[in-house]
């Protein structure tokens, strides 16, 4: 298909998706409407943040190796500024989804003694924060790189290593921030401390996962040459190792929650594990775990294209189950999946689609500015 054809037939599918998404409001009520808004905004926003921190990564150990990559991470980066104006919409989702904006919730002291964190102006004023956080770093990172192709300037590569460590601080603030608003809030009277750890390592895993496919598409078509096996393996490495860091995130937490059985923490894990939820975490540990560990233990899979690109894919759909099994149980109405959820994935996945095919016209397809391009050519392992 030409790129017009894939262009249009992508715009079609995000009109479709839209009016169904429209729909669904009226006809299946409110509450599943925004269920499914805040989980796909989600979706999407922590794949743009996951290559954000993957771009600032490489700025923080000054890596060589994945200088030729680079722009791709940056590109697909633009979704965290676009998804941030989708959170600023989400937030009309407070008094459908929030139970902790009812006044009379607020008299259960699991809910009401957190209402100095947990109330609409601060989480708006929040929300707002970090948007503007993460458009300012996109910016000084992406925007930066892209004036690099023109005017050659290593200055820019200086700015860069200095702003990156103040960046991870302002991920890891923000990131927890998007765990323990969004989600956890969902059921404030439901705390746990590594929950923000845990969303961090899915969304590193699915930036990673996105600059996979996104290389190898690039590289199928010829666009990235000079770009070895050695640099796949790195990337295939990566995956593997934080794959095996989101399964001992995710385990930790639900053992540690099931040896003090306490009241006020299990019940999260205890509407999540029954009737056909139960299945959704076999289906986790399963496809989000197992297969992909032991597919990439060879050394040779963590470079093979085919491979990893199954992999890949696997673990973005994986995400997306996680983030499913996360908010949607708060609805009340079981495992449901219909035309309201087909209706929002054709929406955002084509809008997302949409938005970075734009972004991949930005710049060349390699940082050519960048000083240590040739080197990162060179490297082999």
């Amino acid at each position: 298909m030409s790129e017009s054809g894939t262009t249009r037939v992508l715009a079609i599918g995000a009109a479709a998706g839209l009016a169904g998404a429209a729909a669904t409001g009226f006809v299946s009520g409110w509450d599943r409407f925004w269920a499914n808004w805040n989980l796909w905004f989600l979706f999407l926003l922590t794949i743009g943040l996951g290559c954000l921190f993957i771009v600032a990564l490489e700025h923080v150990v000054g890596a060589k190796w994945s200088v030729p990559l680079r722009r791709v991470p940056e590109r697909l980066a633009s979704l965290a500024p676009l998804m941030g104006l989708a959170a600023l919409l989400a937030l009309v989702s407070l008094p459908v989804l929030y139970p902790w904006t009812i006044p009379k919730n607020l008299k259960d002291p699991a809910i009401g003694d957190k209402a100095v964190w947990l109330n609409v102006p601060f989480f708006a004023i929040r929300v707002v924060a970090c948007v503007c956080l993460w458009m300012l770093a996109y910016r000084l990172f992406v925007s930066g790189s892209i004036r690099q192709d023109d005017d050659k300037d290593p200055r820019f590569n200086v700015r860069a290593r200095r702003f990156a460590p103040v960046f991870m601080i302002i991920f890891g603030i923000t990131i927890t921030v998007v765990a323990f608003d969004w989600i956890s809030s969902l059921e404030p009277a439901w705390y746990s401390d590594v929950f923000g750890v845990y969303v961090f390592a899915g969304t590193f895993l699915a930036g990673l996962a996105a600059t996979t496919l996104a290389v190898l598409y690039l590289k199928a078509r010829g666009r990235l040459p000079g770009v070895e096996p050695d640099h796949l393996y790195n990337l295939g490495g990566f995956m593997f190792a934080f794959i095996v860091f989101w399964a001992y995130i995710g385990f930790a937490q639900y053992l540690l929650m099931w040896y003090a059985n306490m009241p006020e923490e299990v019940f999260w894990y205890r509407e999540r594990l029954q009737g056909g939820w139960g299945t959704l975490v076999l289906a986790l540990a399963i496809f989000h775990f197992f297969v992909p560990f032991l597919v990439l233990i060879p050394r040779g899979a963590k470079s093979a294209t085919r491979g990893l690109y199954w992999i890949a894919t696997l673990m973005l759909l994986a995400h997306w189950i996680d983030f499913y099994w996360m908010i949607f149980p708060v609805l009340g109405k079981g495992l449901i999946f219909g035309w309201p959820e087909l209706s929002f994935a054709a929406f955002f996945v084509s809008t997302g689609l949409l938005w970075i095919r734009r972004a991949m016209t930005r710049g060349a397809d390699m940082p050519v500015g960048d000083p240590f391009l040739r080197e990162g050519l060179e490297f082999r392992l």
